[in-house]
């Protein structure tokens, strides 16, 4: 049986008294249903489009955007749409030919978003990065909230950094590189305690 989020946070808790405080104070992980395979093309054009916005600003970009395609926002869907209507609709030159590429990748099969789920995590990311304008992190939000994968550790992250130093360094935020090696206490859930570095960022109120 696949672990769930809510063992993976009980387990953590158990072996770390950090992670026990944080889980008392905010609760098991928790995270949205995973989408249909089906919708994972839309997923991945919403993040295109949000990139570097805040909430408010990406919900209306991405409104915009999404006005242009009615019924299912699909790679073919993307393709018949012309790239002057994407900038229109407040894309960048670099976010548009983004989302075409992406469409492109799926709609000739070099991304198989169908299948993506049977690969290992290593190959999601490098499956997904062959797109422009997709990084590392866009794919690592893919596998830990599309993919739902447990093990997935966002050392470039700003925000698991800091939470991390908040929580675990003694309010010293480490490096992309010096947080690689530090997660790996939290195998096979790194996933969990990644989402508990945000929380500890977030939470004006938590000391340890």
């Amino acid at each position: 049986m696949a672990q769930s989020h809510r063992s993976a946070s009980e387990e953590l808790a158990a072996r770390d008294a950090v992670l026990a405080g944080l889980v008392a104070r905010h609760g098991p992980m928790r995270v949205s249903a995973a989408p249909p395979a089906s919708r994972r093309f839309e997923t991945l054009a919403n993040a295109i489009a949000s990139q570097q916005l805040n909430g408010r600003a990406a919900e209306t970009i991405w409104g915009r955007v999404r006005s242009h395609v009615e019924g299912p926002f699909t790679a073919e869907a993307v393709l018949r749409v012309p790239q002057t209507s994407w900038r229109e609709a407040g894309l960048s030159g670099a976010k548009t030919a983004s989302l075409v590429d992406l469409a492109e990748h799926v709609a000739d099969g070099r991304v198989q978003l169908d299948r993506i789920g049977r690969l290992h995590d290593d190959e999601v990311v490098a499956h997904l990065t062959s797109v422009r304008g997709i990084g590392p992190w866009t794919a690592q939000m893919f596998l830990m909230f599309t993919l739902r994968r447990l093990d997935v550790w966002p050392t470039g992250d700003y925000g698991v950094r800091n939470g991390y130093g908040k929580a675990f360094n003694g309010g010293v935020m480490p490096s992309a590189k010096e947080l690689e090696p530090l997660g790996d206490r939290f195998r096979p859930y790194r996933s969990v305690a990644a989402w508990y570095c945000w929380a500890a960022a977030d939470d004006p109120e938590f000391t340890v």
